[in-house]
């Protein structure tokens, strides 16, 4: 059986295992470096633009990060903002778009809630700032107003008219592998059509098999989202978990906003609040979503997938608690209710509507179509010991060499600052030196 030796091998081909693979590559001295990935090219899951709302997050709309959080992800974003920065010629306007983006508050008491996070955000986030019913349909005509005149509720939001908002992950991800270092002496590959099947922990490495092959290497970094678990668990890592995959379906309609409009989050709901965005895939085009639908699947619109689903579910009666928690609060049942009905034909672009029309309130039934393959799913991982719901990004660490990332929202602007941070457990495990001075210098420059 062939068999192939690398240092350090990347699972997972989507924007956080090649950000991974471009930053070990450039910033450490690991001379064998492999990435795998099981299609036949990059981001083809999850980083795939009609897979994701193609938001660079940034923390300042999100309105259910704290503080803290939103500085965090703000960070990882500014990393992403200095590497396409430094990109030569037209390639940055492929990957970063600028536009408006705004929180937009409805009603007296979400207004106040704004100011207040506007108060708490200010200092971190300068760029932002109020805006009442006037500069809002500056930026936003059509969410101001409805029929020549301003809508009839108070509104109000954070925002700005002009900042980096949204990134194709795809196009991210392409270009970390196409401006991979050349060194001499450095081997760095990328196999594509390389399905993983199983890892095991062989003396002081691993063995990595796919299909007819074996792989070695002194290190591995799983970057292969819900697989992740699933692959940990093959290996007794992360049963504490269980996972609930969360589908996010889109719907379509012409250019009725500028930018990105997020809404207020209800801070009783597990899962973000539906917002507006203007599609840079599409001209001309507003993505509404994403919905919020339990799906048993690790990949949308792969079927293949459930089967793997019901191995990490690991259902007991812990995780039959956590949902029976999430099932018995009223607003809860009700979300997860109306985000199933917004999947039923027939009723659901009638459904839709009204939750589109708080954010652009002229929006007619037939400007509104549901965007067919659309959408990923989102792994969320329940904690079994805590029996609680984890949102969020998850790492397993074991501390022998492999980590796990599940990076669901906001993960993929996280890549890079994701990418550091493994980077840097790989190099101290392996041996490997670190040049602090180049990273520093190309990804937390000033202003970064």
């Amino acid at each position: 059986m062939p068999s192939r030796h690398y240092d350090l091998i990347i699972i997972g081909g989507g924007v956080t295992g090649t950000a991974l693979l471009h930053t070990v590559s450039r910033y450490t001295d690991i001379g064998k470096i492999a990435l795998l990935e099981k299609y036949d090219r990059p981001a083809r899951v999850n980083s795939y633009g009609r897979n994701n709302s193609q938001t660079l997050h940034c923390g300042d709309i999100e309105t259910n990060y704290s503080l803290d959080k939103a500085q965090t992800v703000n960070r990882a974003a500014r990393m992403i903002v200095n590497y396409v920065e430094a990109l030569p010629g037209t390639e940055a306007s492929k990957i970063l778009y600028r536009m408006p983006k705004m929180a937009l508050g409805i009603g007296e008491q979400e207004i106040a809630e704004l100011e207040q996070r506007a108060e708490e955000f200010s200092s971190s986030f300068p760029y932002m700032s109020m805006m009442d019913k006037h500069k809002i349909a500056d930026v936003e005509p059509r969410v101001a107003r409805i029929d020549g005149g301003f809508r009839a509720e108070p509104i109000g939001a954070f925002g700005c008219a002009d900042e980096y908002s949204a990134a194709d992950f795809a196009a991210l991800s392409r270009s970390f592998l196409e401006r991979l270092p050349k060194h001499a002496g450095r081997q760095v590959d990328v196999h594509f059509n390389t399905r993983v099947e199983s890892i095991r922990r062989q003396g002081d490495g691993f063995h990595i098999k796919t299909g007819a092959e074996t792989w070695q290497a002194g290190a591995v970094v799983v970057a292969a989202c819900g697989h992740s678990l699933l692959l940990a668990q093959q290996m007794g890592y992360g049963l504490e978990y269980s996972c609930l995959p969360v589908a996010g379906s889109f719907y379509l309609a012409p250019q009725v906003v500028n930018g990105k409009v997020y809404t207020i989050q209800n801070k009783k709901l597990p899962f973000a609040a539906i917002h507006a965005d203007y599609d840079f895939l599409v001209e001309g085009q507003t993505r509404f979503g994403p919905t919020a639908l339990l799906l048993p699947l690790l990949e949308r619109y792969n079927l293949s997938s459930l089967p793997e689903f019901l191995r990490v579910l690991r259902l007991d009666t812990r995780v039959i608690q956590v949902f029976w928690d999430l099932l018995k609060d009223r607003d809860i049942r009700n979300y997860i209710f109306k985000n199933f009905l917004y999947e039923v034909p027939l009723l659901r672009k009638r459904l839709f509507l009204r939750e589109a029309r708080r954010i652009v309130p002229s929006l007619k039934l037939s400007e509104l179509t549901y965007a067919r393959h659309f959408g990923g799913v989102r792994p969320q991982l329940i904690d079994k010991q805590q029996r609680k719901l984890m949102l969020g990004e998850a790492k397993i660490e074991p501390g022998n060499g492999i980590i796990f990332n599940m990076t669901p929202s906001p993960g993929a602007s996280s890549c890079l600052g994701n990418a550091e941070q493994d980077m840097r457990a790989v190099a101290a495990y392996l041996g490997a030196t670190i040049n602090e001075d180049a990273l520093h210098t190309e990804l937390h420059r000033e202003g970064g």
